[in-house]
C-alpha cells in the first residue's frame, strides 16, 4: 500500500470515529473488513496517525479554530475536519511527513471526498498554520 493509501485509510478511520466512540472495536472492525490485507508497516502508520490525532486533538482543534476565521471545529463538515486534523497532526507532531506533502495530500483528499469548496478552504487553513 502506498503512503497515500495509508493516509487515506487513516482519514477514513478518523472520520468513522466521529460517529463511533468505541475506538478499540472500530479499529478492529476497520482492519478486519479490508478486502486486501494491510501490511504491519501500513497498519503501524495508520494507527500512529490516528492515535496521534486522538492524543493531540484538543491542541489540533484549537489551532484549526484559531486560523479558520468565521468557522470553528464544532460547525465544520466532518469530512473536512478529519482531513484537517490528520494534516495538522502530520505538520506539527509527525517527523515523517514534510509540511508541503501534508498540505498537498490534504487538498487531494478534499478533492476526492468533500465539496468543491473544500480544497481551497483546507489549503487556506493549512497554509496559515504552516506560516505561523
Amino acid at each position: 500500500m502506498s503512503r497515500r493509501s495509508a493516509r487515506k485509510n487513516a482519514f477514513i478511520l478518523l472520520f468513522q470515529m466521529e460517529f463511533n466512540e468505541e475506538y478499540e472495536e472500530l479499529k478492529e472492525m476497520f482492519f478486519e473488513e479490508k478486502e486486501d490485507p494491510v501490511s504491519e508497516e501500513d497498519k503501524a502508520f495508520i494507527l500512529a496517525a490516528v492515535d496521534g490525532v486522538k492524543e493531540h486533538q484538543t491542541e489540533i482543534d484549537a489551532l484549526i479554530d484559531s486560523f479558520a476565521k468565521g468557522w470553528d471545529t464544532e460547525r465544520m463538515n466532518r469530512v473536512d475536519l478529519a482531513i484537517l486534523r490528520l494534516a495538522v497532526y502530520e505538520m506539527r507532531y509527525s517527523q515523517d511527513t514534510p509540511v508541503g506533502v501534508a498540505i498537498n495530500e490534504a487538498v487531494e483528499m478534499a478533492k476526492k471526498f468533500s465539496s468543491d469548496e473544500a480544497p481551497a478552504f483546507i489549503n487556506g487553513i493549512l497554509g496559515k498554520i504552516a506560516s505561523a
